[in-house]
């Protein structure tokens, strides 16, 4: 997800990200060709130097190689600013980056309900669990897309539910955001120890990459620190549930369809109703077609619906919206108090298919209670699939349907 509404899923992804990478990673350093040289000579260094043994990874410190980097070329990290709320900091006080002057940190933007940042929470609780006691520390800024993510109480719950137990600070007005310049969720910057920003990813995968990066940096600490070797145990891992068949695996070669935003505001595509949108006022849609009519990537609306600037509510007692997708799985970000979602794909009850969704119960209801992201449709294949969802309750707000 990005805030200027470039969809990340693309024909090519692996192919086009690489070159955006590239693009990126130069201009953001000062002096970009020197910085990214001297960064691939630290690399190949420490490929050189490294010893494996069973699960425990040495690398050998050559000091040359280290305190010989220039780093004219990096760019200094911006303190953080104006976070109006601190979680699973110490007492919940207020932390800066200068207070971790000395430590290598990942200063990871996210908002909970983006199912790409959720994707990447795997992999950022395993390297905290792994590095942390050799002085790496994770700093979860939360950006909110929407405004009811501002709210601590979300916050705080998204957190519990995802297992995180790095620190986590809330940019409601954006002003961290503003501060790096960003424009994605999730984007992560690595710093060194000296709070010079020395790699630069933008979206899902790449981890490989991200954890090379970190042990290096780790590994420039302990040069620093005048050591003349560090070992890293890779046995320490919570990624066992990251399996084909989990809402945490996405497979970035499929051309799964594009995220969709109901509020006319956010909206890259129009409605598949010809009533359209109407900004900020109450529309009663009708689904005039039959199933061979419906086109993919395109909602359907049925009852009457209230158009908000970034979302859509329900005003009648019941309404219906059907969706044909390509994915593995389907999430709805939505908001209510109690409200009833009735979920049939392919013309059949969620419950008497091979749909595992995580939020859908056994009568094939999904109970809309909060204001998060749910997850509707989960199977075990990519394939074209059709959504029905049956609603009973007004008042239910729905913002975007997001797949994987």
């Amino acid at each position: 997800m990005n805030k200027d509404n470039i969809s990340a899923l693309v024909t090519a992804l692996a192919v086009i990200s690489l070159i955006i990478g590239f693009g990126i990673y130069f201009n953001f350093y000062g002096n970009a060709s020197h910085s990214y040289l001297q960064q691939q000579q630290l690399e190949k260094s420490v490929d050189q130097s490294i010893t494996k043994k069973g699960d425990i990874l040495t690398v050998s410190l050559n000091k040359t190689a280290f305190v010989s980097i220039d780093k004219s070329g990096f760019l200094k990290a911006p303190d953080l600013t104006g976070i109006d709320y601190y979680i699973n900091t110490m007492n919940n006080q207020p932390i800066k980056l200068s207070d971790l002057k000395g430590k290598v940190v990942l200063l990871d933007f996210w908002t909970y309900t983006c199912i790409n940042c959720i994707r990447t929470i795997p992999y950022l609780n395993d390297w905290y669990a792994r590095y942390a006691d050799q002085g790496f520390v994770i700093v979860g800024v939360h950006s909110p897309e929407f405004d009811f993510e501002k709210d601590p109480k979300n916050v705080q719950n998204a957190v519990n539910k995802f297992d995180i137990s790095y620190p986590v600070v809330l940019d409601s007005e954006h002003k961290t955001w503003d501060a790096f310049n960003n424009n994605y969720w999730p984007r992560h910057y690595l710093i060194d120890t000296q709070g010079y920003i020395r790699d630069d990813h933008i979206g899902e995968g790449g981890y490989n990459e991200t954890e090379k990066t970190i042990q290096i940096l780790l590994a420039e600490k302990a040069t620093l620190e005048g050591k003349t070797e560090i070992s890293f145990n890779l046995s320490k891992s919570n990624l066992e549930n990251v399996t084909a068949n989990s809402l945490t695996y996405v497979d970035l070669n499929q051309r799964i369809s594009p995220e969709i935003y109901l509020g006319y505001s956010f909206a890259r595509s129009s409605l598949g109703n010809t009533e359209g949108f109407h900004p900020d006022q109450q529309v009663d849609y009708k689904i005039k077609l039959n199933n061979t009519q419906i086109q993919p990537n395109l909602v359907y609306l049925n009852g009457t619906w209230k158009n908000n600037a970034d979302n859509i509510e329900l005003v009648s007692n019941a309404g219906k919206i059907i969706l044909t997708y390509y994915a593995k799985s389907i999430n709805v970000v939505a908001s209510g108090k109690g409200q009833q979602i009735k979920i049939s794909e392919d013309n059949k009850f969620a419950n008497n298919t091979s749909n595992n969704a995580i939020d859908i119960d056994k009568e094939a209801k999904v109970i809309v209670d909060n204001q998060r992201l749910y997850n509707i449709g989960l199977y075990d294949d990519y394939k074209p699939r059709s959504i029905v969802m049956d609603i009973k309750g007004k008042g239910l707000q729905i913002y975007t349907f997001t797949f994987g």
